[in-house]
């Protein structure tokens, strides 16, 4: 016994020190999610291109068209562009059908909504006709002001600015209500807090918008599993913030089958994962070089884990720290920090519930955490990594 008790110290600091830090970081985020003020009207002058990346997206494009149609903006000062890479279905003719603008791009080589992206902004950005781009995905409803919003900031000095990325169908399943509240924690929740703080929310993949003159100052390259996070690293390294606009969103549609919701994951933890491991120390000295909050709270971000590792890591030092307190009740210090960690992030749980508008049925659904927590770390132990953007598949018909 004594062996395990010289071992609990070091193990009460590997796992301690990383759920002190985060529950800290969530906390603040939490104490600082209050509404934001919405910015007065603007002068409604500035045109807008809309681009839509799709592959195969014929069971949803008709809808997010028609959204997109009915933007509160005057029709001669917004475009939309559905871009149909490397389609095989009649997602362009359904788009063209719907009244929007197709460009249909071929390249099998060179796939995945990143460079999907890049071939619709060096499009746009050769028309010269659009102030700024806005990038909404195949599957979303968008709030009427969407664009509203974006102009107000940008007028006020923005030159990037992300929207709510929310749920479109949180009631389809208990796994998507799940992800509905998970959103609201880490969109909503820390997305007003950096907004406060003047930080940047960074990009979120729906909803986002970026000046052509920033684009033409720094480029779109990027072509990882979660090039929006990338895309948003750019930004903050380069010296911009993303602004975050509250009022408004993009809602996409989460798939709420085993076997969708898997491959849908998988994409994006591993693309996090590997953001992380090449990113993070970059981040972390360019801040300390340039003295700079929010490169500093980027790298930070990137070094909290997704909520369901968090959880699995204070559990873990709960139990550490109860063993050590059996063991030695002059370790009782190590318990009681273990339970603040675990009251700071239920709070932040509870505030991202309460933001994400799923009521009690919501509230009830947080009983499942466990499974969903080892759905996900059993997706993630999977021997099927993904190497490139993979399209989520449609559960509608």
């Amino acid at each position: 016994m004594s062996g395990y008790a010289a071992a609990l110290p070091v193990a009460l600091l590997v796992l301690g020190l990383p759920a002190a830090l985060s529950s800290a970081y969530l906390l603040l985020a939490t104490l600082l999610s209050g509404r934001l003020p919405i910015p007065p009207r603007s002068s409604r002058k500035l045109r807008f291109d809309v681009i839509v990346p799709a592959h195969n997206e014929s069971a949803v494009i008709t809808r997010t068209a028609h959204s997109l149609l009915r933007l509160d903006w005057d029709a001669d000062r917004f475009r939309i562009f559905v871009v149909a890479d490397n389609c095989s279905d009649d997602t362009a003719a359904l788009a063209r059908a719907s009244g929007v603008l197709v460009l249909e791009r071929r390249n099998l080589t060179e796939r995945g909504k990143g460079r999907a992206l890049r071939f619709a902004f060096d499009h746009c950005l050769r028309e010269g006709w659009s102030d700024a781009l806005v990038v909404v995905d195949a599957d979303s409803e968008v709030s009427p002001g969407l664009l509203e919003a974006f102009a107000a900031r940008i007028e006020r000095g923005a030159d990037a600015v992300q929207a709510h990325y929310g749920v479109l169908n949180p009631n389809a399943s208990w796994r998507t209500r799940l992800i509905t509240i998970a959103k609201g924690a880490f969109h909503i929740v820390r997305s007003r807090a950096r907004e406060r703080l003047r930080l940047s929310c960074g990009i979120r993949g729906n909803g986002w918008c970026v000046t052509r003159r920033l684009l033409l100052e720094l480029p779109f390259r990027a072509f990882s599993l979660t090039e929006d996070v990338e895309y948003g690293i750019d930004l903050g390294m380069a010296g911009y913030r993303v602004h975050y606009a509250d009022e408004v969103q993009a809602d996409g549609e989460m798939v709420s089958n085993t076997a969708s919701a898997t491959k849908q994951r998988q994409r994006w933890e591993h693309g996090r994962f590997e953001l992380i491991r090449s990113r993070t120390l970059p981040l972390l000295r360019a801040a300390i070089r340039t003295r700079n909050r929010v490169k500093l709270d980027l790298a930070l971000d990137l070094m909290v884990l997704p909520l369901s590792y968090l959880v699995v890591n204070v559990g873990a030092f709960i139990l550490v720290a109860w063993l050590a307190w059996f063991l030695d009740p002059a370790a009782r210090s190590a318990l009681v920090a273990a339970g603040a960690c675990a009251v700071a992030l239920a709070l932040y749980v509870l505030r991202g519930w309460q933001l994400s508008g799923t009521g009690l049925r919501g509230l009830a659904d947080l009983l499942w955490t466990p499974v969903f927590l080892v759905w996900k770390i059993a997706s993630m132990l999977s021997r099927n990594k993904p190497k490139e953007w993979v399209r989520t598949d449609r559960e509608q018909p």
